[in-house]
């Protein structure tokens, strides 16, 4: 293994819980030295330390390390992803620019059509109500020994994070034990949601929305948590414009909706980004989950019918 990257591998830091405040943060773009090239995506202080957010364009995972300067080269975002067109990363980010269209669901739908199975993705929006733990403990008697750990995303809101100490620990615990491989997504600070208001004016595209803070606060609340963040964003209630997708994609971020919404009768189909919520609102799609996997509970067994790890899948999508 190249000798930079071995050094970089020992200061990949898996929780910063106790590592001091966290201040100055903000987008840096640029890349790692020498080759294979990381993408830059942040820059911060902490412990009297500068990390940064870091990307592989091949795997399309991310880490949270420290460099010394020599390492680091910054870059405009167009440069960037000029010297990445190779790679998975500029491939999707190419794709993710026809997707901008929709009112609701835009974003990567579906990942990997060839698989046996789909992605899994779980979202905690802000809730007085406990997290719904019975879904990865079924989750867990479904698929172990079979998929071990479990591949699972989940995108989190800051606002979820402060009132749910307790569950988000549980999720922790679950990791660290080897049951579940949590994939991190930002799925927005505040999550704001009026009733009164229609979709054009609602979500993220409320007048008075700050997409910065929505974007980097909810970014150092997952870091403070010991969370890595992802590449990936999803938008609350699946709802944006081309402007509020075109700004997301700025912030190198690669947004992802969903086709099999179980709670609205979506039906999974192979490589699907399947959606459910954990928040303790949405009971139907539970419900529906726990009867879809125990209806393919042999399928399960025969290793036919599997859950996939999101960046992987859509690398592989052609």
């Amino acid at each position: 293994m190249n000798r930079f990257f071995c050094v970089l591998s020992l200061f990949v830091l898996s929780s910063l819980n106790a590592l001091g405040q966290l201040t100055d943060y903000r987008v840096f773009f640029g890349l790692t030295n020498p080759q294979p090239h990381q993408v830059i995506l942040r820059q911060w202080q902490q412990s009297g330390q500068t990390r940064y957010l870091t990307l592989n364009p091949h795997t399309l995972k991310t880490a949270v390390v420290n460099l010394p300067p020599a390492s680091v080269r910054a870059l405009p975002w167009v440069s960037v992803v000029d010297q990445l067109s190779q790679t998975p990363y500029a491939r999707i980010l190419q794709l993710e620019q026809t997707r901008d269209y929709n009112l609701q669901d835009a974003g990567i739908e579906r990942a990997d059509t060839t698989e046996r199975g789909f992605s899994l993705t779980i979202d905690l929006c802000p809730s007085t109500k406990p997290l719904t733990r019975l879904v990865f403990e079924q989750l867990i008697r479904a698929f172990e020994p079979e998929e071990k750990p479990i591949p699972v995303t989940i995108t989190i809101t800051g606002l979820w994070m402060e009132s749910h100490r307790s569950d988000l620990a549980y999720l922790k615990n679950l990791v660290s034990r080897g049951d579940l491989d949590i994939t991190w997504v930002n799925h927005s600070y505040h999550h704001r949601y009026n009733p009164r208001l229609p979709l054009p004016m609602n979500f993220l595209l409320e007048g008075a929305t700050n997409l910065n803070d929505e974007v980097l606060l909810n970014e150092q609340a997952m870091l403070k948590n010991g969370l890595t963040p992802s590449i990936f964003f999803r938008f609350p209630g699946l709802v944006s414009d081309k402007a509020v997708f075109g700004r997301v994609l700025a912030f190198g971020l690669l947004p992802i909706g969903s086709d099999a919404w179980l709670a609205k009768n979506q039906q999974p189909k192979q490589g699907s980004l399947v959606l459910i919520h954990a928040n303790g609102n949405e009971p139907l799609g539970i419900t529906d989950f726990i009867n879809l996997i125990r209806q393919k509970s042999p399928a399960i067994e025969n290793k036919t019918w599997l859950l996939y790890d999101l960046p992987a899948s859509l690398v592989k999508r052609r």
